[in-house]
């Protein structure tokens, strides 16, 4: 019992201690916080009063997307290609002029990137350059036939899968046979 009694004042100040920390930190985090709020106000304030702002981002999309054009970056790799920068642009300017043109300019070049993924049967990243054009234009004519295309080589590629499947059951069976005899 005497045990149990000397524990219990080791706890209470062990609960307190703890919930002091607790209190500094959380302290500390709001201070920390809300600095930041500041600051980030400030810098709001100062980008208004300069015409920066969403106007920097779209700037350094549009450049973005211009070296992507210049480095034959169109619609790959993921994440780093002309027509997700240029995707972003409209979506903090939707009326943006140069990103709409550059769009439609470069257009048949990069559906014909998605047509030389198909050919090369590489149908995952045709489905994702597909889906990126689709976001800019989704009622073009090109973009339904090389989604027609696409969905005839997912059955060809499904077909030869499933004829070496077939042959390399075959296989086994007849080895199997031939040492029997």
């Amino acid at each position: 019992m005497s045990s149990i009694a000397s524990l219990a004042p080791r706890q209470r100040v062990l609960v307190a201690v703890s919930l002091l920390a607790v209190i500094a930190i959380g302290g500390g985090l709001y201070i920390w916080a809300k600095r930041g709020a500041m600051s980030v106000t400030t810098n709001a304030a100062a980008d208004a009063s300069t015409g920066g702002g969403d106007e920097s981002g779209v700037g350094i999309l549009l450049d973005l997307a211009k070296t992507s054009v210049s480095e034959k970056r169109l619609v790959a790799p993921a994440g780093s290609n002309a027509y997700e920068f240029y995707l972003s642009v409209l979506q903090l300017d939707p009326q943006n002029k140069v990103a709409l043109d550059q769009l439609r300019e470069s257009f048949p070049s990069a559906s014909g990137e998605v047509e030389r993924a198909i050919n090369d049967n590489n149908l995952d990243e045709a489905q994702r350059e597909l889906s990126l054009l689709r976001e800019f234009d989704s009622t073009n004519y090109i973009l339904s036939l090389l989604g027609g295309k696409l969905d005839a080589q997912r059955q060809i590629q499904i077909r030869q899968d499933e004829a070496r499947a077939a042959a390399m059951q075959s296989q086994p069976q007849s080895a199997g046979n031939g040492s029997m005899l």
